[in-house]
């Protein structure tokens, strides 16, 4: 489906043009085209594009906000938002991360994290530490470590709450943090 949109392949080569370390296109950017066509929809407007990657070398957040900059440049008007993931484990109250894929498996929802870029071969790579059978299935529920975390349920639940995934996406189900659908 992404390698077949024009739109989403340019997103990639402008973000892979940067070079970011271990760097990826994720969240909302793969689950919303993957919803919107088991929907029958064509794309619609994100609210972000979330471009993640992980350098401990440089944990600034104006780092972040220049190669926004950048990407504004490229590809103008686009919600472009950048998350040093060697970084992110102090906003998130998490131990270090030790790699994107291992802040990607730390995401609230499963379906959510997802990942793609365009790699050094010049072909679409997939992350998804938790597979894509939730995101497929179009079933929303907890990560694993949200599971275990003290306040991932709360956090978990406001954000089903906050999202209205199964709202937008009528054929979404959505789990409780226990495992039971609501």
């Amino acid at each position: 489906m992404i390698k077949h949109d024009p739109w989403m392949m340019n997103i990639l080569k402008v973000t892979a043009e940067l070079g970011l370390p271990d760097g990826w296109v994720c969240a909302g950017f793969v689950r919303n085209k993957v919803w919107n066509h088991l929907h029958g929809r064509g794309r619609e407007p994100l609210n972000d594009i979330d471009v993640v990657y992980y350098d401990p070398s440089d944990t600034d957040e104006e780092t972040e906000k220049k190669i926004e900059v950048q990407l504004l440049k490229s590809v103008p008007h686009a919600p472009w938002s950048v998350k040093n993931q060697a970084r992110m484990h102090e906003v998130n109250g998490d131990d270090p991360y030790a790699s994107t894929a291992d802040a990607i498996s730390k995401f609230p929802e499963t379906a959510t994290s997802v990942a793609v870029r365009i790699n050094d071969s010049q072909a679409l790579q997939l992350l998804a530490p938790w597979g894509i059978d939730d995101l497929v299935t179009m079933e929303v529920r907890p990560t694993p470590h949200f599971q275990e975390k003290p306040d991932g349920h709360t956090v978990y639940e406001k954000r089903i709450h906050e999202k209205g995934w199964n709202k937008k996406w009528p054929m979404v189900k959505v789990f409780t943090r226990g495992g039971s659908y609501e």
